[in-house]
Formats: C-alpha cells, sequence, structure tokens
C-alpha cells in the first residue's frame, strides 16, 4: 500500500529502487508522433477503483522558450526532450488540467484551475468544458488546493472584484502552504514578477472563512489523505485517494512537464521555491508510485493529465494515457 505518512514513504524511498528497470527505455511508440497541441475532447471520464474521476481541460500556456526556464540547461536540450516525447518544440507546451472526483456522495476539486482572463489566453476553457462535463460548478462541495500558484487557484476569484467563486466550498489545504503565502512579510522575499500574485493573495485568501487548514499526513475526507510534496513551494502537496482494490494520487506540480524531467529528474525548474527540494521530493514520489503501481495524474501533463511512470536507471520513462 502506499505509504500514509511522509516518515514513511521517506523510509521506503529506498527499497523502490529494487523495483528499477535496467538500461535506457524509450517513449511507447503511440508517443512519438507529435501529439496535437489541442486536445479533441475538452474532458474525459475514467475509473481508478471505486473513484469515479473526470479531467477537465482549463487550457495551454504556449510559453515562449528560455534559457532561464530549466536552470543550467541549453534550450537546445529542451527542445530535443520535447521531440523524444513527441511534443511540439515551437514553443514550450504546458497544458493544465483539472481533476472532478466523485467519491462517498461528494464531488471533490483538485484545485481550482487558472480563471478566465486571468493567467493564460489560451487557458479559458475550464467553465465550458466543465458544463460540458455536466458537473454544476454549485455542485462541488470540496476543493483541495496543491499549492498557491496562479494557475491552480485563480479560479477561485472573479477577475476584478476578487470574490469568491465558491463561497460555500470547503477549501482544503496544507497549512504551511496557506501561512507562507498569507504572511506579509513574505512579499518582500519574492521574485518581483511574482510579488502582485504573492500580494493578491495575501490581501484576500484570509478574508474567506470556508479555508480548512491541514497537516502532512492528515486525512481530509475519508479515504483522501494530505502528503506534503515541498520545494516546488513551501507547502505544495499531493493527494492520495484509497479508491478500494486500486490507489490515485494526486501529485499536481511534483513532476511538471514529464517530457523534460522524467528522463531528467535532477533538472531544476525556475518555478520551484527550492530547486533541490523539488528534485528529491520528485524523486520520492514518483519511486513510490512505481513501487505500489500507483495511478498517477499530473496538472501538466499531456491531456487527459494520467500516465504511467517506469523506472530508467536513475531517471524515468513517462507514458502518456492516449484518448
Amino acid at each position: 500500500m502506499f505509504n500514509m505518512t511522509r516518515r514513511m514513504v521517506l523510509g521506503s524511498a529506498a527499497a523502490a529502487a529494487a523495483f528499477g528497470i535496467a538500461g535506457k527505455l524509450e517513449f511507447a511508440p503511440a508517443a512519438r508522433a507529435e501529439t496535437p497541441v489541442e486536445p479533441l475532447v475538452g474532458f474525459y471520464k475514467y475509473k481508478v477503483g471505486s473513484l469515479e474521476v473526470t479531467a477537465v481541460y482549463d487550457g495551454i500556456w504556449r510559453k515562449p522558450h528560455d534559457p532561464a526556464f530549466i536552470k543550467d540547461v541549453s534550450v537546445d536540450d529542451t527542445k530535443a526532450a520535447l521531440a523524444k516525447a513527441g511534443l511540439t518544440t515551437e514553443f514550450m507546451p504546458i497544458p493544465l488540467t483539472v481533476v472532478v472526483l466523485k467519491m462517498n456522495g461528494r464531488t471533490i476539486m483538485m484545485d481550482a484551475g487558472s480563471g478566465v482572463g486571468q493567467w493564460q489566453a489560451n487557458a479559458t476553457h475550464l467553465p465550458a468544458n466543465m458544463k460540458a462535463a455536466g458537473i454544476d460548478y454549485k455542485a462541488i462541495d470540496t476543493i483541495m488546493i496543491s499549492h498557491f500558484h496562479p494557475d491552480h487557484v485563480w479560479g477561485l476569484m472573479e477577475k476584478g472584484t476578487n470574490n469568491p467563486v465558491f463561497p460555500n466550498a470547503e477549501l482544503i489545504v496544507n497549512a504551511t502552504e496557506y501561512n507562507w503565502w498569507t504572511d506579509p512579510s513574505r512579499l518582500a522575499k519574492l521574485p518581483e514578477g511574482r510579488k502582485p500574485a504573492g500580494k493578491r493573495i495575501a490581501e484576500n485568501f484570509p478574508k474567506w472563512k470556508n479555508w480548512k487548514l491541514v497537516d502532512d499526513g492528515a486525512e481530509v475526507v475519508p479515504g483522501i489523505r494530505l502528503m506534503a510534496a515541498p520545494g516546488h513551494t513551501p507547502g505544495h502537496s499531493v493527494y492520495h485517494v484509497d479508491a478500494g482494490a486500486e490507489q490515485f494520487l494526486v501529485s499536481a506540480d511534483t513532476m511538471y512537464v514529464p517530457a523534460l524531467l522524467a528522463p531528467h529528474p535532477e533538472w531544476q525548474g525556475a518555478y520551484d521555491q527550492d530547486g533541490p527540494m523539488a528534485i528529491s521530493t520528485r524523486h520520492r514520489i514518483i519511486d513510490q508510485v512505481i513501487a505500489d503501481n500507483v495511478r498517477i495524474c499530473g496538472s501538466h501533463f499531456p491531456f487527459p493529465g494520467t500516465g504511467s511512470f517506469v523506472k530508467d536507471g536513475n531517471a524515468y520513462a513517462f507514458t502518456p494515457t492516449q484518448i
């Protein structure tokens, strides 16, 4: 079983090496032909054990190539990794998928998306795709937040007014993440480009009364446990779901852009606040997913945001789910 406490996960990470596969692996043939930039559908439903999962496409950041995106790695090298994964090399494709879980009578949204017109021009599709999937915003009773980056939480706020979009839903987040971002003294420590986002969070989130702050390892609702996965942000967290015969992990940004970070887990992303810690967390989480045969989804995996990892020496090979 997937370990339920951080201490136990850390203790078993070394054992996961026994599941390694010698030699170099390639991406599955289906992944080599260039994947369309935009998916052909806006939502996708699948089952994991007793769990009903709906993956809803929010959109994509067509990020211009930037030599600072991965520390000490050239644009040519990042393009080569994209090409090997069957992805466009015209820009850095960063899709965004939100998953909604139906479990024990609850409708649970995992992160809230980027908010229409609040992040990227091509990331505006969540409300329409939620409606097409038959999901009413008013029916969402719980939102579990991985971290406070704009593409994950701007969907909680209305553009312009900053009024809450989900005033009656319970908002669950790691207490470390909430306390870090809502402390006004932290603003001075943020890079200039991130200060407006930090200011917006610090000025608005504390006004809301529907937050539930939890600690690492807490069972936040029956069958779902928050697990700290720091590095990307101080309180970045993943959510482990006990789905009966199977297990599911909502991994958020642990392995964002898997085309780059699966074959090169040592690469340090520009958006990781603590790069070395993010690398350590990445290995810990993915090793455990492989060892325990856990189904995984990620916010920035190619749509529908799920797939499988296997060990590839000291790195990993990722095969995205094809639809």
